[in-house]
């Protein structure tokens, strides 16, 4: 009974199976013909806000038992695919792979996309500017350690865009090739990984010594051949390397994310929940700083974050980063913009892209 019963069952599945993979198939011809009409009107291939928008429409008309993060995962690498088939995408991201980088760009753009290492921040930016990628991922800021500043620098001298953002949970494992602690006499991994666990370390490994090195990829992939050694990094390096967990989730902090920034050529078109990037400095004169933040106070233009930046050519002088809510687009955003570039020595719209929550 049991047996016909799951034959039923599993019967039931592959037929509902059969439905959406000929709904794939169906959706995979209207977007070719969407690629069409595009290239017909020269527009962009990728559009953050009209992904944002699918993701949303669908979780908010989700009524389960399918979790919604499942909803997300599943779009998310049927829009890459069907993204693949009008343009292939080449994105550049700091590498190597199984990085946060890397696993953030697997999250923006899914495995249809040609997702390709690179070995500096400045290397994104120049595979990007001469087309030789589509897109670009580098890090911002983790909400435990601060500012990447060398991604900041970039933009000074770069005409590149911020055209979409992502927030990556972090988590760092403690992996090593035999699994075993007691055989653990160094740890490997990135400044800041080794940063964000320290306090694990000293309660748990006090007598081990520590290493920084480029990337968390690069600790795992030094790890594989040194049993004496462990490496910080996530979960997929350890399955990349064929690493075993010594320890999950070691951070001191569980509430522990990463800001990544996609770079582009060009600001794309609002989604109705925006953020704009600015960067400028500033007269050097009695109350600057209350003019500078007066034309978004006064027209209610919440600021979600201010950064300053020595100069690299000026001893004393600073640049500043500032993120606000809504759209260059928005008429109270440009004309905040335009009230502060009077007070500027230089200002430059870094891009205006869909914010995340």
């Amino acid at each position: 009974m049991l047996k016909k019963q799951l034959n039923e069952l599993r019967e039931k599945i592959d037929n509902i199976d059969d439905e959406i993979l000929d709904l794939l198939n169906r959706r995979a011809e209207v977007v070719v013909e969407v690629g069409k009409a595009k290239s017909g009107a020269k527009s962009e291939f990728y559009v953050p806000s009209r992904e944002k928008a699918i993701f949303d429409r669908l979780i908010g008309h989700n009524s389960g038992p399918f979790p919604e993060d499942g909803v997300r995962r599943v779009f998310r690498e049927i829009i890459s695919a069907c993204l693949s088939l009008e343009e292939p995408m080449k994105v550049a991201f700091l590498g190597p792979q199984a990085t946060f980088t890397h696993i953030a760009a697997m999250r923006q753009f899914g495995h249809s996309a040609q997702l390709v290492p690179q070995k500096s921040i400045p290397n994104v930016f120049d595979e990007v500017l001469r087309n030789r990628a589509h897109y670009g991922v580098v890090p911002v800021e983790n909400s435990n350690e601060g500012i990447v500043n060398h991604t900041l620098d970039m933009f000074f001298d770069s005409d590149l865009k911020i055209i979409a953002e992502i927030l990556l949970e972090i988590s760092h494992d403690l992996l090593s090739s035999s699994g075993d602690s007691s055989k653990v006499r160094k740890v490997i991994s990135h400044p800041q990984a080794l940063a964000q666990c320290r306090g694990w370390l000293e309660e748990n490994l006090p007598d081990v010594s520590l290493v920084d090195v480029a990337s968390t990829a690069l600790a795992a992939q030094l790890v594989a051949d040194d049993e004496s050694a462990a490496a910080i990094a996530s979960e997929q390096a350890g399955s990349m390397y064929g690493l075993k967990v010594v320890q999950k989730k070691i951070e001191d902090n569980p509430n522990n994310f990463t800001r990544f920034l996609v770079i582009g050529q060009k600001v794309p078109g609002r989604s109705g929940n925006d953020k704009t990037s600015v960067m400028f400095s500033v007269k050097d004169e009695p109350g600057i700083l209350y003019r500078m933040l007066e034309p978004f106070s006064s027209r209610d233009i919440n600021l979600s974050k201010i950064e300053s930046r020595p100069l690299r050519k000026k001893a004393w002088e600073y640049i500043f980063f500032l993120d606000m809510e809504g759209h260059i687009e928005d008429d109270n955003v440009l004309e905040a913009i335009q009230d502060l570039r009077q007070h500027c020595q230089f200002l430059k719209v870094l891009g205006s892209y869909p914010r995340v929550r």
